[in-house]
C-alpha cells in the first residue's frame, strides 16, 4: 500500500494497475482511506501539482471503490474534474476486472450525476459497451452528445451536413426521444441560422423521419407535449419547426385536438397562434364541435394579443355566415370581448354580436345587451343601435376617484440585537447575501457588530468562529486573506473577518488608507463611501471602544431623525468617545434636516465639535451637490457588442450638479468627490454593470442630487443596456425636491428599451404621485423634449403608461401624456407608435374625464383627417372624450 501511495503522490499512473493487483478487499479499502487523506490534503497545493495527483487519486480510488455507488460517486466529484487530459483511459484500466452488471451500474450512476465534456460522455459510452447494457440517457449526455454532433460536423476541414452525422449515429432512437424531454434544449439544437435552416436540427429530424430512422409519432406527440407545457422562446420555435415540417395529416391534428385548445388559451403567441390555425382548419373540416369552438374563443378572446384576438373573432364571423345555427352558443362568448381593452376588438365583437342577434333566444340576447355596458363610451352609440331599448340606460355616472397605492410609510430598523445568539444569526444571513442587496441586514449586522464587540466581545468571537468556520477567508493563511481584502469588495466579510483576528491589523491599517479614494465617478464614489466605513468599523472594532454606529439608518430608506442622531451623540460624550470620522460624515448625509431647528439647538447645546457641526448642517438645511438647471445635451458613446466596444454615439439630455465647499473641506476625502461640481460624462466611468442598493441609503435626503449623478445610467436604458431603472422606486422613496432630475431619470425610465425597465419606472411614478410629489407637467415637458429628439420612442412610452394607468391611476397619467401629444401631432408624418398614445389617452380620459387643461392642440385637426387608420380613429375617440367627458 505504501508503494501504492508513493505512485499517486508521484503521479505515476502507468504503475498503479499492477499495484493494485495484489491488494484484498481489506487492502483496498485501507488504501482508500489513504487516498481520501491525500485528496482533502491536495487541496492547498499549487494548481499544477494539484492537478497531476488528482489524476493518480482518482485512478488509484475507482480501483480501491468495491461498490458501484461509491465508485460512481468518486468518478464524478467535482472537485476531481480541473485536468485537462482525461484520466479516464487509465480508469477504464483499473477496473478492467469487474463484472459486466457492475460496470452497468457504475455507468448508469455516472450519466445520471452531471457529464459536462466529451471525455465524461465517453467514458459512460465505453463502460456500457464492456458492459454489454444499453447506452445510459440522461439530460448530461444528451448535452454532450448533441455538441459532440456538432463538433464532428468540422471535423476533416470541411463542413458535413447534420443529416449525414445523425444517420451514422446508431443510437438515434435512445437519444432523440430523451433530448425533447428535457427542461431546456441544448442551445446547439435549439439554435436554427436563418440563413441557412435546412441544414438545422430541425430539417434533419423530420428528414430522418421521412426515411424510417426516427419514429414520426413519438417526434410529434414529444413536440406537442413540449408546446403544451411552455419554455424557453428558442426551445418552443424548436417545436414548431419540427411540427410544421412534419406536416400533420387531418387525422393527426383531430387526435390532438385537446393540445390544440389549451395551446391557444394559454401558450405563448407564437404557439397560440398555430394552434389557431390548427383549429381553424379542423372547425372547416367539421372535426371541431360549436360548443369547443365557444370555449377556446373564450379563452382567446381573453388574451391581450390584438392579432389572435382579430383572428378569432374573423373566423367567428366565417361560422356564422356558415351556420348561423351556432350563433346561440357563440353569442355570448363574442359579448365577452365586450371588455377586452382594445377598443377596435370592441368594434369588430358588437359587428358580430348585431349579426348574431336576430338567432338567438331572448334570453341570449338580453345577457349579450348587459354586457354590452363593458362597451367604451365611444361605442355606446352604435351599442344602442344594436339592441335597442335592451339596453339598459347607463345609471348616473359615479365621481371619478384616482386609485393609487399608498404612500410608502418608513419602516423602521427596530431595536438591534439583543443577544449574541441572536445577532449571529443576522451576521450570518448578512454574509450569506454576497451583495449585500438587503441594506436593512446590512446595517443592522453591522451596528450589532460594533455594540457586541464593546459589551461581550468573548463570547461573540467564540459564536462567530463556530458559526463561520466555513468562510473563504478562516481556511486560508492569514497573509492570502489580508491580500484579497485589500484587493477586493468583501463587505462585511472584512469586519467579521477583523473581529476574528483572520486579517492583519497592517491589512486593517492599509485599508483605512486606501479607503481615501474618491473614485472617478458616481458609482465609485458611492462605492468608496460604503469601503470606507467598512474599513473604519473594521478598525474600531479590534479595540472595542465605540459603543454603537452613528451612521445607522433610523428607518429602511436609510435617513436618520435628527433628534435620534442628538441622542447617539449625547451618549459618545457622556462615555468620552471620539466619533469615527467617515461613520459621523455618513451619519450628517443621512440625517433628516428640514424642520428640524429643536433638534438644531439641542445639538448645539451640547458643546461638542460633532453636535455644533450637526446643528449648523441642519439649519443650512442644503443639498449635498446642487443640480443646474440648465440641461446638457451630451454625445454618447453607444457599445452594441460583448466587448463593449462603441461604434456609434447618440445625444442625450443631461444635467450638472454643483460643488460644495463644505463637504470638500470639512468631510473625510473619501467623500469628496461628492462636494466636487461635474458635468455630465466629464468623469471617467468603466462600469458596466451598476447597481448598489447602498447607494439610496447614502444618501437618502438627497434623491435630486442623486437622480442627477446617476442619470447617464438611467439614460442608458434607452438604447442598449438592461436593469438600468432599479434605483428609481428608491429614488421616489428619498427625502429632499423631487424636481428636474427625479423628473427626468423617470421620463427615461418610462422610455426605456427593456420592459422590466419601464415596470421599475412605473412604479417609481406612482410612488411619487402617491407621496404627491409628481410634477405632471414636468414630466410631460420632459417626456416630449426626449420625444422630440427621439432619445425615447412613442411606443414604449405607450406601453408603460398603459401599465399604470391600468394600476387605476387614469387621471394621472392623462396629466403627463397631455403635454406630449401637441409635438407629436404636430409632426408631417406621424411617428410610430402615435396611435398607442392616442389609445392610452383616450382611455384615461373616458375613465377620468377630459383634461384639465383643456383641449389638445393639434388633436382635433388629426381627427379631422378622415380615414380609417388607427391614428385617425383614436385621435377621434380622445377628441370625443374631451369633449363630452365621460359621456
Amino acid at each position: 500500500m505504501t508503494t501504492l501511495l508513493d505512485a499517486v503522490r508521484e503521479g505515476r499512473m502507468d504503475d498503479i494497475r499492477p499495484l493494485l493487483a495484489p491488494l484484498d478487499r481489506g487492502g483496498r479499502k485501507a488504501a482508500l482511506e489513504e487516498l481520501k487523506a491525500l485528496r482533502k490534503e491536495a487541496r492547498g497545493w499549487r494548481w499544477g501539482e494539484r492537478t497531476r495527483v488528482r489524476k493518480a487519486i482518482l485512478v488509484a480510488g475507482a480501483g480501491c471503490h468495491t461498490g458501484a455507488a461509491g465508485c460512481a460517486t468518486w468518478l464524478g466529484a467535482r472537485d476531481m474534474r480541473d485536468w485537462v487530459h482525461s484520466p479516464y483511459p487509465w480508469v477504464l484500466e483499473v477496473l478492467g476486472d469487474r463484472e459486466p452488471d457492475w460496470l452497468a451500474d457504475v455507468a448508469r450512476r455516472l450519466a445520471a450525476r452531471a457529464v459536462e465534456s466529451d471525455a465524461e460522455y465517453r467514458l459512460v459510452e465505453e463502460l456500457a459497451r464492456r458492459a454489454g447494457c444499453p447506452l445510459p440517457v440522461s439530460d448530461g449526455m444528451v448535452r454532450t452528445w448533441a455538441e459532440r454532433v456538432n463538433s464532428s460536423r468540422w471535423q476533416g476541414g470541411a463542413e458535413k451536413p447534420l443529416i449525414d452525422v445523425l444517420r451514422a449515429d446508431t443510437r438515434l432512437d435512445v437519444l432523440v426521444p430523451h433530448l425533447l424531454t428535457m427542461p431546456e434544449l441544448p442551445p446547439v439544437v435549439a439554435w436554427v441560422d436563418s440563413h441557412s435552416p435546412a441544414g438545422s436540427w430541425p430539417a434533419a429530424l423530420t428528414a430522418l423521419v421521412a426515411e424510417g430512422l426516427l419514429d414520426r409519432a413519438a417526434l410529434l406527440d414529444s413536440c406537442a407535449a413540449r408546446l403544451l407545457r411552455g419554455g424557453k422562446p428558442t426551445d418552443l420555435r424548436f417545436c414548431l419547426l419540427v411540427v410544421r415540417r412534419l406536416g400533420p395529416t387531418s387525422g393527426e391534428e383531430a387526435a390532438r385536438v385537446a393540445d390544440w385548445m389549451a395551446m391557444a388559451a394559454d401558450g405563448p403567441s407564437p404557439v397560440a397562434g398555430h394552434a389557431q390555425e390548427v383549429l381553424a382548419r379542423l372547425d372547416a373540416q367539421g372535426a371541431l364541435s360549436v360548443r369547443q369552438l365557444a370555449e377556446v374563443s373564450g379563452a382567446v378572446l381573453f388574451r391581450t394579443e390584438k392579432k389572435l384576438v382579430r383572428a378569432q373573432l374573423i373566423h367567428l364571423g366565417k361560422v356564422l355566415r356558415r351556420d348561423p345555427s351556432a350563433a346561440e352558443e357563440l353569442l355570448p362568448v363574442i359579448a365577452d370581448a365586450f371588455g377586452h381593452p382594445d377598443t377596435d376588438a370592441q368594434e369588430r365583437a358588437l359587428k358580430l354580436a348585431a349579426r348574431a342577434l336576430p338567432a338567438v333566444s331572448p334570453e341570449v340576447r338580453e345577457e349579450a345587451a348587459r354586457m354590452a355596458s363593458l362597451l367604451a363610451p365611444v361605442h355606446r352609440e352604435a351599442a344602442r343601435a344594436v339592441f335597442g331599448e335592451l339596453l339598459e340606460e347607463a345609471p348616473g355616472v359615479a365621481a371619478y376617484e384616482e386609485i393609487l397605492p399608498p404612500p410608502p410609510a418608513p419602516r423602521p430598523l427596530g431595536p438591534p440585537a439583543a443577544s449574541v445568539a441572536e445577532l449571529t444569526e443576522e451576521v450570518t444571513a448578512a454574509l450569506l447575501r454576497s451583495d449585500q442587496e438587503d441594506v436593512t441586514a446590512f446595517e443592522r449586522a453591522l451596528d450589532g457588530l460594533v455594540r457586541h464587540a464593546r459589551t461581550g466581545r468573548e463570547e461573540l468571537v467564540a459564536a462567530l468562529e463556530s458559526a463561520l468556520a466555513g468562510q473563504w477567508w478562516a481556511k486560508i493563511p492569514r497573509d492570502d486573506a489580508d491580500r484579497r481584502m485589500l484587493r477586493g469588495r468583501d463587505g462585511l466579510h472584512l469586519v467579521v473577518a477583523s473581529l476574528l483576528g483572520r486579517i492583519s491589523r497592517r491589512a486593517v491599517h492599509d485599508g483605512q488608507t486606501r479607503g481615501t479614494a474618491t473614485g472617478t465617478c458616481s458609482h465609485a464614489a458611492l462605492d468608496a463611501i460604503v469601503h470606507a466605513r467598512l474599513w473604519e468599523a473594521a478598525a474600531g472594532i479590534r479595540t472595542g471602544r465605540l459603543p454603537y454606529l452613528l451612521a445607522t439608518p433610523t428607518w429602511h430608506t436609510g435617513a436618520i431623525d435628527a433628534s435620534e442622531l442628538v441622542e447617539r451623540l449625547s451618549g459618545y460624550q457622556a462615555l468620552d468617545v471620539r466619533a469615527g470620522a467617515v461613520d459621523f460624515a455618513q451619519a450628517l448625509l443621512r440625517v433628516r434636516r428640514t424642520g428640524e431647528e429643536e433638534a438644531a439647538e439641542r445639538a448645539a447645546a451640547l458643546g461638542t465639535a460633532e453636535g455644533d457641526r450637526l446643528a449648523a448642517w441642519l439649519r443650512a438645511d442644503e443639498p449635498v451637490a446642487t443640480v443646474l438647471p440648465r440641461q446638457v445635451e451630451a454625445e454618447v458613446p453607444v457599445a452594441r457588442d460583448w466587448l463593449r466596444q462603441p461604434v456609434t454615439t447618440v445625444r442625450r439630455v443631461l444635467l450638472s450638479t454643483d460643488g460644495n465647499r463644505l463637504v470638500q473641506q470639512k468631510f473625510p476625502r473619501s467623500f469628496h468627490w461628492l462636494g466636487s461640481p461635474h458635468a455630465p460624462l466629464n468623469d471617467r466611468c468603466h462600469h458596466w454593470v451598476v447597481e448598489s442598493p447602498h447607494w439610496t441609503a447614502i444618501l437618502p435626503e438627497d434623491g435630486e442630487t442623486l437622480a442627477a449623478w446617476l442619470l447617464p445610467t438611467v439614460a442608458s436604458g434607452v438604447e442598449e443596456q438592461r436593469g438600468t431603472t432599479w434605483l428609481l422606486p428608491a429614488l421616489a422613496e428619498t427625502g429632499g425636491p423631487a424636481a428636474g432630475a427625479v423628473h427626468l431619470a423617470l421620463a427615461y425610465g418610462l422610455g426605456a428599451r427593456d420592459a422590466e425597465d419601464r415596470l421599475a419606472a412605473v412604479d417609481a411614478l406612482l410612488v411619487l404621485a402617491a407621496r404627491d410629489r409628481l410634477d405632471a407637467g414636468l414630466l410631460g415637458g420632459e417626456l416630449a423634449t426626449l420625444l422630440q429628439r427621439e432619445s425615447v420612442k412613442p411606443n414604449r412610452l405607450a406601453d408603460a403608461a398603459r401599465t399604470a394607468a391600468g394600476t387605476g391611476a387614469y387621471g394621472t397619467v392623462l396629466s403627463f401624456l397631455v403635454p406630449v401629444l401637441p409635438a407629436l401631432l404636430a409632426r408631417e408624418r406621424a411617428p410610430r407608435g402615435l396611435s398607442e398614445l392616442l389609445a392610452v389617452a383616450a382611455e384615461c380620459a373616458e375613465r377620468s374625464g377630459p383634461p384639465r387643461t383643456g383641449p389638445v392642440p393639434g388633436l382635433a385637426e388629426t381627427a379631422a383627417r378622415g380615414g380609417t387608420t388607427q391614428l385617425v380613429r383614436q385621435a377621434i375617440r380622445l377628441e370625443t372624450a374631451c369633449r363630452v367627458g365621460t359621456g
